[in-house]
């Protein structure tokens, strides 16, 4: 792995930099998971656009700039490391952006991707069933063809920013009659607000409505909206979850700043003894997911592809977020009771780390079953 990065990648980092030096907020939006900071997160989103930098991978064509894959790792680095505000857009422009490079037609990617950069429409995604969450091959909601597409009908829980989001992407039983629970799938993406959807909020630790339940009766879906072709949802799901698992959902940057905030909060409450080696695993982690995440981007540039070893990144990072808020909340002691901090609310998202993107039960199985060639396991 060459660690050196070339001068056009420098002059791109410098450059982000000093956009983002110029343009994040003094203060922190609201919370995103509240209808008052959606909407200003959808502004932010639209102040990114404006210049090009809130899709910075994609094809100028569709907002982006070309951005390398280094490159977006770097502009990623500093965008945490400036403290700009979380990103609302994430399931869209981490999720379904690159299932639809991978398996979109051109029309969609004309249609979908620019509103999306820009913050125009937020999307959900809608795969957990109330029996089918991390079985995700059991889901039962189906899409029934129609007079020019789908009507759906089912049931989809713990859909992340369904709460306040436009549209939704998720996976449809349309063949019955398959042999196998993961055949006869079609991958589908819908309007929030169509006549047969009902949206509702689940609150999380805090109250936030993080998620929704969504109930849908016969939601007509066109033609247009139906992503790879019929009956293949689950390989076009798969290329989604990579993304998710892998180096797309959660980039080093975010870590890095984290882990420095940590540093900062412990140097900030005298460097009492009994947190040192609790600041320092923190610190050795995320460097070492840092140098993880580069490695592996040198290797999808060579050609190769991410495969089962997103699952150990995966179970890395939800299970460092926890230990390092942990470790903010017992030095900040009684302060973090108080709603509304940032450690507070980040330590209530980083429980669900280990759940979402798939149970890291699951990811276990990948690692021992596909990495490590160890026997299946009972389920």
């Amino acid at each position: 792995m060459d660690l050196t990065h070339s001068p056009a990648d420098e002059a791109f980092r410098a450059e982000a930099r000093a956009w983002l030096t110029a343009h994040v907020p003094a203060g922190p939006l609201p919370s995103l998971e509240s209808e008052e900071g959606f909407a200003a997160h959808r502004v932010w989103e639209a102040e990114l656009a404006a210049d090009r930098w809130s899709v910075v991978s994609w094809p100028a064509v569709y907002g982006g700039r070309d951005a390398g894959l280094l490159s977006w790792l770097a502009f990623e680095e500093e965008y945490y490391a400036a403290g700009a505000p979380g990103r609302v857009g994430q399931n869209g422009v981490s999720l379904l952006a690159p299932t639809l490079f991978d398996h979109g037609t051109e029309e969609q990617r004309a249609r979908v991707l620019p509103p999306m950069g820009r913050g125009e429409v937020i999307w959900a995604q809608a795969w957990s069933e109330p029996e089918a969450g991390s079985d995700l091959a059991a889901l039962r909601s189906r899409a029934v063809r129609t007079s020019g597409g789908w009507l759906l009908s089912g049931r989809k829980t713990w859909s992340s920013r369904a709460a306040f989001a436009d549209r939704a992407f998720g996976l449809f039983r349309t063949d019955p009659a398959a042999a196998k629970p993961h055949q006869g799938l079609s991958y589908l993406m819908f309007d929030l607000r169509a006549p047969g959807v009902t949206v509702r909020p689940i609150a999380r630790l805090d109250g936030k409505p993080a998620f929704a339940e969504l109930t849908l009766d016969e939601v007509f879906v066109p033609d247009e909206d139906l992503v790879g072709e019929p009956g293949q949802g689950w390989r076009v799901a798969m290329s989604t979850a990579g993304n998710e698992r892998g180096l797309t959902l959660r980039s080093p940057g975010r870590f890095l700043a984290a882990a420095e905030r940590l540093h900062r909060l412990w140097r900030t409450a005298g460097c009492p003894d009994w947190a040192r080696d609790r600041v320092t695993d923190a610190l050795i982690g995320a460097r070492a997911y840092q140098l993880f995440t580069y490695a592996a981007a040198s290797r999808f540039l060579d050609g190769e592809s991410l495969g089962p070893e997103s699952s150990l990144n995966k179970v890395f990072w939800s299970e460092y977020d926890i230990a390092l808020h942990e470790t903010a909340l017992d030095l900040l002691g009684e302060q973090a009771e108080w709603a509304g901090t940032d450690w507070a609310e980040g330590y209530v998202f980083a429980l669900a780390g280990p759940i979402y993107a798939g149970t890291n039960e699951i990811q276990r199985d990948i690692i021992a079953e596909r990495l490590l060639g160890l026997p299946k396991g009972r389920r």
